[in-house]
């Protein structure tokens, strides 16, 4: 069985994005060749699909379950007690970063399921959490994965505002206590998200020219985020504010508490598996060119935590291991535990980087002391 490479990034060499032009260097082929070959024997001596499989249905029944169930239980009148609400919104949260790391993320890839219907309707799910597929797949599947860590295209390591994510980033006084207050804008994250980050993120690639959708209509796109928009307040919270047996000012903070509990968790998996000591942030250029291949890019620009970590591993759906989603972002996560040896000894064999940090709170530390660094540009 031939693994496909995937459309956005291997097929591609280089974007458009803000009148910037990025090139890959003509190297490292000879590793992913071999590396391809090596992972598409696994999967053809094992005679097993390359997507998502009863564990990732399970996973994802799971989670849905976490995230709708507390809200039903609410909603019906069997929950009363205030503290009992927030604990069920705080389950919420929960649930919310797990359908989306776990169903969302792999569907909007494309490696959910074989079945692109499927995929395009379970990458829907992201409405759910407040966000906009459209938006998330040009952010994360094309300048997330074809150029991490890449000041001024990857936008993971270019937030707005007072985080300094990247050593390229304009240092300022407040960066100095960015390893303090990070984790509070990480808890703002999706909060962003249903306010007034997708619509300022659709008029920047509107303004750019970026064809999102095959119809790339973008009246009919902003149409579309309102409606959803619109649909998910009144679900999330015009419906709780009318049900629930409690002041209103609380369903407000207890909506809230859950966007921060979901916020944390996937700001704190998705940074520690990028800016940690140890990965790249390469400047191409004057012509747009770069020092190394793509496949080495993502090789250096990656770590992978707490590969033994089996809980952890079934909750994050999979993005501990971060280098093997890099290199294939059209597997499922669910095959990335058994590819990583391949990849590891692989990448030995051409002494090439391979990030790993043992545990989870060895990468959130590692993250800590990388924030403490940028900081200070020392």
């Amino acid at each position: 069985m031939k693994i496909p490479e995937n459309q956005f990034i291997t097929r591609l060499h280089h974007i458009k994005m803000e009148k910037k032009q990025i090139y890959f260097a003509n190297q490292g082929h000879a590793f992913i060749d071999e590396l391809r070959t090596r992972v598409d024997d696994y999967f053809n001596n094992k005679h097993i699909s390359r997507y998502g499989n009863a564990e990732v249905i399970a996973e994802s029944v799971f989670m849905f379950a976490l995230y709708i169930g507390p809200y039903i239980l609410m909603i019906s009148g069997w929950v009363q007690s205030p503290v009992i609400l927030l604990l069920c919104w705080i389950i919420m949260g929960f649930g919310m970063a797990g359908l989306g790391m776990v169903l969302m993320h792999d569907a909007n890839h494309g490696s959910f399921s074989k079945n692109r219907l499927l995929n395009k309707w379970f990458g829907k799910t992201l409405y759910l959490l407040g966000g906009f597929p459209p938006n998330w797949r040009q952010q994360h599947n094309t300048l997330h994965h074809g150029y991490t860590n890449i000041d001024g295209m990857d936008e993971d390591i270019n937030p707005p505002g007072i985080l300094r994510l990247s050593p390229h980033r304009k240092l300022k006084k407040i960066h100095r206590f960015q390893f303090i207050y990070a984790w509070i804008l990480y808890g703002l994250m999706t909060i962003s998200w249903i306010t007034m980050k997708d619509f300022k993120q659709l008029d920047r690639y509107r303004t750019a020219r970026v064809r999102l959708t095959q119809k790339n209509n973008y009246n009919q796109l902003m149409l579309d985020l309102i409606v959803t928009k619109a649909l998910y307040y009144i679900i999330l919270l015009v419906i709780p504010l009318i049900y629930l047996p409690i002041p209103w000012y609380m369903t407000v903070l207890f909506f809230l508490a859950m966007h921060i509990v979901c916020g944390i968790i996937l700001g704190t998996v998705f940074q520690t598996a990028h800016v940690v000591p140890g990965t790249t942030f390469p400047l191409p250029d004057a012509q747009g060119n770069l020092e190394t291949g793509w496949a080495v890019h993502q090789l250096s620009a990656t770590s992978d935590f707490a590969p033994g970590n089996r809980m952890l591993n079934w909750f994050i759906g999979g993005l501990n291991f971060q280098v093997e989603h890099h290199l294939f972002p059209g597997i499922s996560h669910v095959h990335y535990r058994n590819i990583a040896p391949l990849v590891r000894e692989t990448a030995k064999k051409y002494h090439l980087p391979y990030h790993v940090q043992p545990g989870f709170f060895t990468a959130v530390n590692a993250h800590l002391k990388m924030l403490r660094k940028l900081g200070r540009n020392n």
